[in-house]
């Protein structure tokens, strides 16, 4: 299990500082009081930070005269430069707590009523607060401004969480929004290691009127595993100080999986549980064996989208008295049915070994490389719904049916990097759409399918059996056959930039930058970091576009840098197909020019096939901050046509308001704008047509919507053809892979009067099937290392970006050409 996965390991710290609490043990021990609780996520789950204490000795401790003090995780504030509340003459009971209440937001649920209170604002992430004897403010922080020995006498319990840098052994987990430090054994465990003695959870306040906590040895229960976890999908126990037994079934990195021996013959409740240890575990597979430990809902991540909402994984914490009680142990594997009945049906065998016997198909690779994770699906791979079904009723069900069907395949390692990574196969890669032909046998347990603590999470596998991975969607190094006598082609070149990110440039450059809106910054840029990047992005970008070999070619996020990256790309494909072979269209001087963007839309084409009528120009409506770009071109003397490159605003949410935000019915934010895009390019186009004379148009690029979404309608319900959805038929057709499902985002479509000259149309899936470690990117790749498994990137065009280029092969009339006068027949010879 990988629960702990998405926390970006700790850099390494001075020594000085990890020991720097060392006298704090004695003085703990002796008073007995530890801070037990540390949320500082006001207004997402509670109205107030807070911290709660905890009495973890065997005798009353009063607390008066005694303060709460808090530092930023690493900066130069004192403990009591951020505020000192002070607690009252309080006398607590063993096990009892005392409950702080801290900086106050206008939302989230009241706190039980607080015993002390202050205003101090506590960061949800990463921080460090201390218990201190006395009630003057503390002039250190531990870290950034040493603690004197005196300062440190005063210290009664100290907890640094997230990348703190003073904490007691090793920091606590960082934390979120909605989760809070838990203290494990109810509040009592304290080792004097902030990492062994807290976890991250679900904030549970108590004040000195709840329920004493069981600490000074005492409290333990015996619960069998069903027991511990019930039939909801949380446990009704958390809290609690528990023994239990099982056979382990599964050891993972931090922890290991237990499963009891008989269950208790309830389909309801799981007969298994993650036991977090932490550090690899002492256990083995097959082992009987009995525990103590505490019983916490973990927080997978934090999502507010009730689609993609993070479930809690029960599990048990700080563990003790672990004893082996024998081994070579077996549990049947428990056959499921999959897809589920509804989305939450593996609730009930959560942390249970489990066989689904079904084929089961690749449907997203991402995370292959960083976490070791696929996304697989039953009844083949996933679609966007709306991508077949125009928004409403049946896309809700096929949403609900994508989520029914589909499961995390994960490695059981919470290494990010994993080295070898998993289930690699023929040509070093897996692609989407390959199958697990013999099904799974695992164990069942929750995470994050994604990289974010905000995005979705969903029930994963962690195999006991090796699963086999068969290639069912293999690679083609060509595109396949689209005829005619003129190929057109759209690619997203995903950033394709010649200033860096470390602020250097292809031509050696540096310290330069990205325009963004008229500001001039190197973190504007989105392309490589660095040249060694940029050299493999190239490598593979031209080969892709020398696959396509189409005749022009509507480009998607170029650098908006006038002719510089065009001019580099072009100087790179023709050093590889012969001089003059492409020729970048100039940027247009009229119109809407390149926008405000820090990438473009661009344009090549081949000069020996195609020669350029008049300029480039592009729409002038302000809706777009990438104008389409129109050119018109003429084959070889032949006919005329325009050619439109576009790229429609993203689904990204950020900056979203009013009718741009998320309306729920699946197309994601900014649908309204994309809409008023889609009707000024209509415009755009008629314009185009009455300047040319010509009705012939194709528009390419990345429209950022899937093809039975509000912005496609826009164009096909006002007379454009979708190309490739008119030769795909019901067939599916893709250019994109997102959570697990594909749609196609870049469209071909044509005016009617040029639609009849298409051959054939479609995508050539190079990119969204394979996974994201083989591209130029450097980093979240395998260490370098004498026994390390090798960067799998080659300089092909597998994975030169993340969208599939389209290509659209055309029949156009070629020149009339001259009746051959009939040679004059041969005299014969005079006899």
């Amino acid at each position: 299990m990988t629960h702990r996965r998405y926390h970006a390991p700790l850099a390494a710290l001075p020594l000085a500082l990890s020991l720097a609490f060392a006298p704090h043990t004695a003085s703990a021990s002796t008073q007995g009081v530890v801070i037990s609780q540390v949320y500082g996520g006001n207004g997402a789950t509670f109205a107030n930070d807070y911290v709660e204490l905890t009495n973890g000795s065997s005798a009353p401790v009063s607390v008066a005269g005694w303060s709460l003090q808090y530092a930023s995780s690493t900066g130069t504030g004192t403990f009591g430069g951020n505020g000192v509340v002070a607690l009252p003459g309080t006398t607590l009971q063993p096990g009892q707590h005392l409950l702080v209440a801290l900086a106050a937001s206008g939302t989230g649920a009241p706190l039980p009523t607080p015993d002390a209170s202050g205003t101090i604002n506590i960061s949800s992430l990463n921080g460090k607060v201390v218990l201190v004897n006395g009630a003057t403010g503390l002039a250190c922080n531990g870290g950034t401004v040493a603690c004197s020995a005196d300062q440190l006498a005063q210290i009664i319990d100290l907890v640094g969480y997230g990348n703190a840098d003073f904490f007691e052994g090793a920091p606590a987990p960082v934390l979120s929004s909605t989760s809070a430090a838990l203290r494990a054994q109810d509040g009592c465990a304290d080792t004097d290691n902030n990492a062994a003695d807290f976890s991250a959870g679900t904030p549970a306040p108590r004040n000195t009127a709840s329920a004493a906590g069981r600490c000074g040895g005492s409290g333990v229960t015996p619960l069998a595993i069903y027991e511990i976890q019930g039939g909801g999908s949380a446990s009704t126990r958390v809290g609690e100080r528990v023994q239990t037994s099982g056979v382990v079934t599964r050891v993972n990195n931090n922890g290991f999986f237990i499963q009891d021996q008989n269950g208790d013959n309830d389909a309801a409740t799981s007969d298994g549980i993650f036991v977090f240890s932490g550090s690899a575990p002492t256990v083995a597979a097959g082992q009987l064996v009995q525990l103590t430990g505490t019983i916490t809902e973990f927080n997978v991540g934090s999502s507010t989208n009730p689609d993609t909402l993070a479930r809690p994984l029960t599990e048990l914490t700080g563990i003790a008295d672990l004893v082996v009680l024998g081994s070579g142990f077996t549990i049947a594997p428990t056959a499921i049915r999959f897809p589920e009945m509804s989305n939450d049906d593996l609730e009930r065998v959560e942390g249970m070994l489990v066989r689904i016997a079904k084929p089961l198909t690749v449907s997203q690779n991402f995370f292959l490389g960083r976490f070791g994770q696929l996304t697989v699906s039953s009844g083949g791979r996933l679609e966007q719904p709306t991508n077949r079904y125009r928004p409403g009723s049946k896309a809700q069900q096929l949403a609900d049916k994508n989520a029914r069907r589909r499961l995390l395949l994960d490695d059981g390692s919470s290494i990010q990097n994993p080295n070898p990574t998993p289930y690699i196969g023929m040509n070093n890669t897996v692609r989407s759409g390959d199958r697990i032909d013999d099904g799974l046998t695992g164990v069942i347990d929750y995470g994050l399918a994604t990289s974010s603590t905000t995005g979705a999470g969903d029930y994963r596998l962690q195999p006991t059996v090796p699963p086999a991975i068969s290639r069912r969607n293999d690679r083609t190094s060509t595109p396949p056959w689209v005829g005619g006598n003129l190929r057109l082609a759209s690619f997203n070149t995903l950033n394709y930039f010649t200033t860096f990110t470390d602020g250097s440039t292809a031509d050696g450059q540096t310290g330069q930058g990205c325009s963004l809106g008229g500001v001039v910054l190197a973190s504007n840029c989105r392309g490589a970091s660095n040249l060694a990047e940029f050299n493999r992005q190239r490598a593979k970008t031209i080969e892709a576009l020398a696959g396509l070999d189409a005749d022009a070619v509507a480009l998607v996020e170029m650098q908006n840098n006038g002719a510089t990256a065009v001019a580099n790309l072009v100087a790179g494909l023709n050093a590889k197909l012969g001089a003059g072979t492409y020729a970048a269209v100039p940027d247009p001087a009229s119109g809407g020019g390149t926008g405000t963007d820090a990438i473009k839309v661009a344009m090549i084409y081949k000069p020996g096939k195609l020669s350029r009528v008049g300029g480039a120009t592009s729409d002038a409506s302000t809706v777009h901050n990438r104008p389409p770009m129109a050119q018109a071109f003429r084959l070889a003397g032949g006919a005329e046509f325009t050619f439109i490159a576009n790229h429609f605003k993203s689904k990204s949410c950020t900056d979203a308001a009013g009718a741009d935000l998320d309306q729920g019915d699946l197309q994601g934010c900014y649908n309204a704008t994309r809409i008023a895009q889609a009707q000024a390019l209509r415009a755009f186009v008629t314009q185009r047509q009455n300047a040319t004379g010509n009705p012939d148009v194709v528009l390419a690029g990345d429209f950022n919507a899937y093809a039975k979404e509000d912005p496609v309608i826009e164009l096909t319900g006002n007379g454009f053809v979708d190309e490739i959805g008119r030769f795909e038929g019901k067939r599916f057709s893709y250019s994109f892979i997102f959570d697990g499902a594909s749609g196609r985002l870049d469209h071909l479509f044509t005016t009617p009067s040029i639609s009849g000259k298409v051959k054939k149309a479609l995508e050539w899936p190079i990119n969204a099937d394979e996974p994201s470690m083989l591209d130029y990117n450097l980093e979240f790749k395998q260490p370098a290392c004498a026994t390390c498994a090798p960067d799998l990137y080659a300089p092909t065009a597998f994975r030169s970006a993340d969208h599939d280029p389209a290509l659209m092969g055309l029949t156009l009339p070629a020149p009339a050409t001259p009746a051959t006068p009939a040679a004059p027949r041969a005299r014969s010879a005079p006899r």
